[in-house]
């Protein structure tokens, strides 16, 4: 969420950046502080009444231990006008206190000056791309019809158990599945994340904290008995352990991992190209979070791009990089990059991971900060990334290093799996 302060001390710049995302967001901002001035004007008046009625009510004291009991009776009707006065204000307070969050809810982060204009996904910006992309033999197979033929992951069982996007991975493909979670973490924990294990459920409130809510309440899966969502990524839970907290400079930066299962609805999502792994509403992932000082968070968002890549060359897949443009960055995010493998077999890129800086947007709704050396409490910039989502990882894989013989494993990977090909 944007600080009220800085759309008040800067709305025309507010607006431009919004322009970036093809938002017209002068109405909304508008909206907001209008709202905004109305709570402080209802803010001020309910102070000045309260001020006036603790003066009166001591001069009521005065008067009674004085032994002046007419005219502390006298002044006794105006105290009950004062006490109507105040909870008229408390109520006019609450309600735009109310509707100005509801309306800041919905205005999405400003973008970084370097993010490029642009509305759709072919505007985004290619700014890395390395390995080389694998010649198939002849006859090279889709992975959907590989996870078949050496029954590894059982599809149509999913839709069994489940529904469609819900596969089982058997044999070998569960333990390469597990073999990549572990290798991912192992990546992880040895550059300085500590590993968390977070439940896979969350409240409202931490929907709220990392930007899901009410943004993407339709992609989540929602228990109404308990009020509680199935995550769609470990950055909810593992971002809002900090909900609340106020850190200490010397403590930055904080550094975390963890595994997951993900679960989103994908709403809408059909067609050829969400075939197979490319789109599940299940599906593993490992995500690192950190939480940095505002002056060292584009760095730490660089050194992430870094840590990702590495992985990435381990394994020896092909990748590029993309800065994403303005109108298809996420609702929170002020930079983000998006990782794709490249998929031989279906001749196409797939996403495989984000790694985005939200300034202080999500730490603003996490009210999560750190006291600076003045003793003056700041908010915190936080990040995240996946390193790495696990179904197109495994696409890459089993199409990438599929041979006449069988799916070759990584080299990094056999001493997790055990063994060095799929037969």
């Amino acid at each position: 969420m944007l600080q009220i302060a800085v759309i008040r001390e800067n709305r025309d710049q507010v607006i431009a950046a919004l322009a970036k995302r093809n938002m017209d967001a002068v109405t909304l901002v508008d909206t907001v502080l209008d709202l905004d001035e109305k709570r402080r004007a209802t803010q001020v008046a309910l102070d000045n009444v309260l001020a006036e009625s603790n003066l009166l009510s001591k001069e009521i004291g005065d008067l009674m231990k004085s032994g002046q009991k007419d005219q502390a009776t006298a002044l006794k009707e105006k105290s009950t006008s004062f006490k109507e006065q105040t909870a008229q204000l408390k109520e006019a307070l609450e309600k735009y206190t109310t509707a100005l969050a509801e309306e800041l809810y919905k205005i999405p982060n400003t973008p970084a000056a370097i993010v490029p204009e642009g509305k759709t996904p072919e505007d985004n910006l290619t700014v890395f791309q390395a390995g080389a992309i694998p010649k198939l033999h002849e006859g090279a197979l889709p992975h959907w019809d590989l996870v078949k033929k050496y029954d590894i992951i059982d599809f149509e069982l999913g839709v069994k158990i489940t529904g469609a996007g819900f596969p089982v991975y058997k044999g070998k493909g569960a333990k390469l599945q597990r073999a990549l979670i572990t290798y991912f973490l192992d990546k992880n924990t040895e550059a300085g994340y500590l590993e968390y294990q977070v439940p896979h459920l969350v409240n409202e409130a931490s929907g709220f904290g990392t930007g899901q809510l009410p943004d993407k309440e339709g992609q989540m899966y929602h228990d109404a008995t308990d009020n509680l969502y199935l995550i769609p990524t470990a950055e909810v839970p593992v971002t809002n352990i900090f909900r609340d907290v106020i850190l200490n400079e010397s403590e930055l930066p904080v550094m975390c991992t963890g595994y997951t299962p993900c679960f989103r609805r994908e709403a809408g999502s059909y067609g050829a190209h969400v075939r197979g792994l490319n789109r599940l509403h299940q599906f593993d992932k490992v995500e690192i979070v950190r939480i940095e000082h505002p002056d060292k968070s584009y760095e730490a968002l660089d050194g992430m791009v870094e840590h990702v890549k590495g992985i990435l060359n381990e394994l020896k897949l092909p990748y590029r990089i993309l800065r994403l443009c303005g109108g298809d960055m996420g609702f929170t995010s002020s930079l983000t990059y998006d990782f794709e493998v490249f998929s031989t077999a279906q001749d196409r890129w797939l996403e495989i991971s984000s790694v985005s800086n939200f300034e202080t947007f999500q730490a603003n709704r996490l009210k999560l900060r750190f006291k600076d050396k003045d003793g003056k409490n700041q908010l915190a910039h936080t990040l995240n990334g996946s390193s790495l989502a696990l179904p197109r990882v495994m696409a890459g894989i089993i199409e990438n290093y599929q041979t006449p013989e069988g799916i070759v494993i990584p080299e990094v990977l056999r001493p997790y799996t055990g063994f060095s090909i799929i037969d």
